[in-house]
């Protein structure tokens, strides 16, 4: 079975097809300025993949990575008129992803009405979180009323990752780092999601590129009441200008690492800031497991900075956490980027592993063109 995979950020579509038996048969990586790439370029890059895909077989279903799914949308679900509406009602959710991935797939269908298009969603991982985990300390009035809960996000990301760990080491208490512009972790327990970094939106949690992670809600209450900032101010400043922007200047670790190594201390304190944060997290995952067999870095930065994870890592000696210098070091080898760089014989495997969220939405297209026979 043949799927389209359309992978929308706030700034590229990632256009992926995926084989039947998950092997990558075309991609294309669109410019897409405020969510939306020049229709010009879109109708020539879905033209291209089709044809690709006709040749293989049939295409049979376009998945859509979609950020929010609410309390309703807890595993893939094909796409209608109904379907999309609540999506859109969702976007305030997800200010930085909704719009984007609901005008792709408004792009999309125009462009291939006759195919099943599947909605896949980055909070339907995080759907069976425990109560404790997914309840805040909030009035029941505004948990009931409002739907204040903490959702999670990143699960396609994290699905796979656990999942392509679990199949490489057995494990069965994972710890997975989703590190990129955006970054958030998971504790997975035999393939469920236990806890997650993320919670009510993608702000909470760690230090990403240009988000705030976790912060005193005290301390935003004191900047809309004593420095008379709108509630408008905040949200641009919490999503754009905070995280690693806010701290060095600039959202890219690797000047963030350049700093740091050149003994810049404006950057060295932001990338100590972000470790500090992150190894805390990794350590309140393992508490939610009950202990520690896996810890799997992914994404952008998990993949690509040695330093990051080696940093991750020194503090997490206490709970089996033991990387090796040189395997940690080295590029991948061959044509697969998935690799191990613990120590041998750690009581934690530690695992580099490719985000492919686009197998992850192929996999949940799949499972609902099987339910509907075809």
């Amino acid at each position: 079975m043949i799927v389209l995979v359309v992978n929308s950020g706030s700034s590229s579509l990632k256009l992926r097809v995926i084989g039947p038996v998950d092997e990558l048969l075309a991609s294309r990586d669109l410019d897409a300025p405020a969510g939306r790439p020049h229709p010009d370029d879109l109708g020539a890059a879905l033209g291209e993949l089709a044809r690709t895909a006709a040749a293989a077989g049939t295409l049979a279903a376009v998945g859509h990575r979609i950020v929010h799914g609410g309390t309703e949308f807890t595993a893939p679900v094909p796409v209608d008129e109904r379907v999309a509406d609540r999506l859109r009602a969702l976007t305030s959710l997800a200010p930085l992803h909704q719009p984007a991935a609901l005008d792709a797939y408004d792009l999309v269908r125009a462009a291939l009405p006759d195919v099943a298009h599947i909605a896949c969603f980055d909070t339907a991982f995080h759907s069976q979180l425990p109560a404790a985990a997914a309840t805040y300390a909030l009035p029941a009035s505004w948990r009931e009323r409002y739907g204040v809960r903490r959702y999670g996000f990143h699960g396609l990301a994290h699905a796979h990752a656990s999942r392509r760990a679990a199949r490489l080491t057995g494990a069965r208490r994972i710890v997975t780092c989703h590190l990129g512009s955006g970054a958030s972790l998971a504790a997975v327990l035999d393939g469920v999601s236990v806890d997650t970094t993320m919670g009510f939106t993608p702000l909470e949690g760690l230090v990403m590129g240009t988000r705030s992670g976790s912060v005193d809600p005290g301390a935003l209450l004191w900047l809309q009441t004593r420095a008379g900032l709108s509630a408008g101010e905040l949200t641009d400043a919490l999503f754009h200008e905070s995280g690693l922007r806010g701290l060095a200047g600039t959202a890219d670790m690797r000047d963030v690492e350049a700093g740091a190594r050149s003994g810049d201390p404006v950057r060295t304190l932001a990338l100590e800031v972000y470790l500090h944060r992150l190894r805390g997290q990794i350590a309140a995952m393992a508490a939610a497991l009950g202990g520690l067999d896996a810890l799997v870095f992914t994404g952008g930065v998990g993949e690509n900075s040695p330093g990051v994870r080696a940093g991750a890592a020194a503090g997490l000696g206490f709970l089996g956490v033991a990387l090796d210098p040189e395997r940690n070091a080295a590029a991948p080898a061959g044509d697969d980027p998935d690799r191990e760089i613990g120590v041998p014989g750690a009581d934690v495997r530690t695992l580099v592993l490719a985000a492919r969220e686009d197998l992850e939405i192929a996999r949940g297209a799949r499972s609902v063109v099987g339910r509907r026979g075809g």
